[in-house]
Formats: C-alpha cells, sequence, structure tokens
C-alpha cells in the first residue's frame, strides 16, 4: 500500500498573497487540486496537513479525490509529516510538497520503485552553477560541483524507518525528511528529478497562469462625422453603426480579454438587445470585463492591436489609442501596441465599407 503526505499547511507568505499560495487558481483550479491529481492514479491514500484556518477550504477541495483527507498541520512542516505520519496506513510512504503542482506520473513512479529497490527514494537534480559554503558574506569553501544535487520532492521511505527518524530526532529541526532520515537512519537514495517539478515559492514563481486571448471585430460605415478606437475620437467622414458607441478597437479588445480569462464573448455580458448598452461608452465595458478577469485571479500582461481601415487615416492618433488602452487595463506605456494598414483597395475594409480590428492579448496571474 502506498500512502502520500502533501505538505498543505504553510502560508506562502514569500509569495506575497493573503492566503495559502496553494489556494490560488491555475488553468480553473486550485494549485492543490493539480498537486492531488498528480498523485491520484499512484496513491492507496493521500493525506493532506492543513492549518484550522485552511481546513474547510482544503476539505472542499479533496472531496474529489476519494483517496484523500486532511490531517491538521503543526507549527513546522516537520510537525505537520509527523501527525501525518501518525495517521499512514501503508508500507510506503511519499511525502510531498503541496506547492509542487508539476510533478510528472514517471518522477512519483520513480520515487516509488527506488523505495522498493533500496530502501528510499529522494528526487533531485544535479547542480548547474557553481555552489559555494558561506560564512560572515565570505566563501570558505567550493564543493565540487558533481557531487552537488538540488533535492525535490517527493521522497520516499519505508513509513516505520521515516517514523522511527522522527522519534530520534526529538525536537530537533529539519527542512526536509532527506536530511533527516540521514542523520538518523542512513544515508537515501537519490533518483533523477525533473526541472518542471519547481516549487512555487515566490511572486514570479506564479507567473505560470498565462493565458492568451483573441478578439475580432467589425462594425460597417454608416451616418456621423467621427469614430471611437481605443476611446479616441477621430474626425471621419461617416461613423460606424453600432449599438452601443461602436468602438470597434474596444470591442475586439474586449473579447480578447474575456476569452483569455476562459469567459464568454462580449455579446453574452453587453447585448446588443439590450436598451442599456445603447450608446454604451465601450471602454468602460472593457473595463468591466477586466474586473471579471481580474476576479479569477489575471492581470494583462500586454496587448497587441491590429486595425485595418481604408478610411480615416489613423497614424496621428496612434499613440493616444496606445496611451488609452494602457491606461485602461494598467499597463506600462509600452504594454499596448496598435498598428494601422488598409487593406490594399481589397474587400469591403478596401472599398471603404467598414473597418476590422484584431487583438491580441495576454493575461498573467496576479
Amino acid at each position: 500500500m502506498i500512502s502520500v503526505i502533501v505538505c498543505a499547511a504553510g502560508r506562502g507568505a514569500r509569495a506575497g498573497f493573503s492566503r495559502n499560495k496553494l489556494l490560488e487558481e491555475c488553468n480553473g483550479l486550485p494549485l492543490l487540486a493539480h498537486t492531488l491529481s498528480a498523485f491520484s492514479g499512484q496513491a492507496d491514500e493521500i493525506l493532506v496537513t492543513c492549518s484550522e484556518e485552511d481546513e474547510a477550504a482544503i476539505g472542499a477541495i479533496i472531496r474529489t479525490f476519494p483517496h484523500a483527507r486532511t490531517v491538521r498541520g503543526g507549527a513546522t512542516r516537520g510537525e505537520s509529516v509527523k501527525n501525518a505520519l501518525a495517521a499512514v496506513r501503508g508500507e510506503i510512504v511519499l511525502v510531498h510538497d503541496g506547492a509542487r503542482p508539476f510533478v510528472s506520473p514517471k518522477v512519483i513512479g520513480d520515487c516509488i520503485e527506488s523505495v522498493r529497490a533500496f530502501g528510499s527514494g529522494v528526487c533531485a537534480l544535479p547542480a548547474t552553477d557553481t555552489t559555494v559554503i558561506a560564512r560572515d558574506g565570505q566563501i570558505v569553501s567550493t564543493p565540487d560541483r558533481e557531487e552537488v544535487f538540488t533535492v525535490q520532492t517527493p521522497q520516499g521511505f519505508y513509513t516505520e524507518e521515516l517514523r522511527l527518524a522522527y522519534e530520534r530526532a526529538g525536537e530537533r529541526v529539519f527542512t526536509d525528511e532527506s536530511s533527516l532520515f540521514a542523520a538518523y537512519v542512513r544515508p537515501p537514495r537519490l533518483f533523477p528529478g525533473d526541472r518542471a517539478n519547481r516549487k512555487l515559492t515566490y511572486p514570479e514563481d506564479f507567473r505560470f497562469a498565462e493565458r492568451v486571448g483573441f478578439g475580432v471585430d467589425t462594425h460597417a460605415f454608416g451616418e456621423g462625422d467621427h469614430i471611437l478606437l481605443g476611446g479616441v475620437k477621430i474626425p471621419s467622414e461617416r461613423g460606424l453603426i453600432a449599438h452601443s458607441d461602436g468602438d470597434v478597437l474596444a470591442h475586439a479588445v474586449t473579447d480578447a480579454l474575456l476569452s483569455a480569462a476562459g469567459l464568454k464573448d462580449i455579446g453574452t455580458y453587453f447585448p446588443d438587445t439590450d436598451p442599456a448598452y445603447a450608446g454604451a461608452d465601450s471602454m468602460q465595458l472593457l473595463g468591466t470585463a477586466l474586473t471579471l478577469a481580474e476576479e479569477k485571479g489575471y492581470r494583462v500582461k500586454n496587448l497587441s492591436v491590429s486595425v485595418l481601415a481604408e478610411t480615416p487615416r489613423l497614424a496621428p492618433y496612434i499613440d493616444a489609442i496606445r496611451a488609452s488602452l494602457a491606461s485602461a487595463l494598467s499597463l506600462p506605456p509600452d504594454g499596448a501596441a496598435v498598428a494601422a494598414g488598409t487593406n490594399e483597395k481589397l474587400g469591403y475594409v478596401g472599398e471603404g465599407k467598414g473597418i476590422t480590428v484584431y487583438a491580441m492579448l495576454l493575461l498573467c496571474g496576479k
């Protein structure tokens, strides 16, 4: 029987979140759910350590994993693992950081096989940088890089031996089970890790949550003496036909934003059959869409827009449009790119019958 202890009782303060970082979402699911999914096919039971504060939220996540249950964590990682070990039923136990949601089935399988073959299995990678030992800000020695490894999880052991190690350690604190095991049982066995199996610790580690959105919109010319593009008023011999203010560029960007966030299209949220949106400010609608994306934990990273219009001439207004979009999406000045061109007299654009805008937008985790 294979048991897994998933350490999820920490706060993750270094990540900059106001709650447990494992409750943050990646592609629509909490990070913890991704971690549990990786083990669900290879473990007979999964014990998730959690704080009292997070017990309800984590309990809700693990309901979809039939072999998982929560165990109250302690003040330190070691205390949490020790608490979980008391409830472990399997002969072999794997200990894994909940903040490593990208662990692969191969790494998990290799860990189990290493325990069966050698009595232990510690996931590790050879160091690629020179590693030094320092004291008071000065290098005192430089280990041979061929002998230096960075240790990951999972780390697997026979359950009774790991329990024995914790009993012998008493109040002594270790950063992981491999160093504990080495101190009180024997040197553990390493097996090859995976660079994708990274631990999410700092804000930049959460930039994996990037999503691309594409939006396109077209409006035909009708009556009027100006058009709006990205909230910028541009003189024109004709205006654009629309239920709202006709800002075809803002509409394309809004659709790109909604699609990147995994939401429905602009017509779902702002239907042109609703009198409430007659003559509506499209930049305000874009702001509403941005709020919807932010509620899902995303922010806009950058935007690229291409406008196809035979008329009016847009070059004098490009900088103003870029500035307007950057301001609306909380981007730096160079975060919004806008290009404009004609359609070489071809098609409805080339014939001056309308304007089409294409937008590509990248979202990332906050």
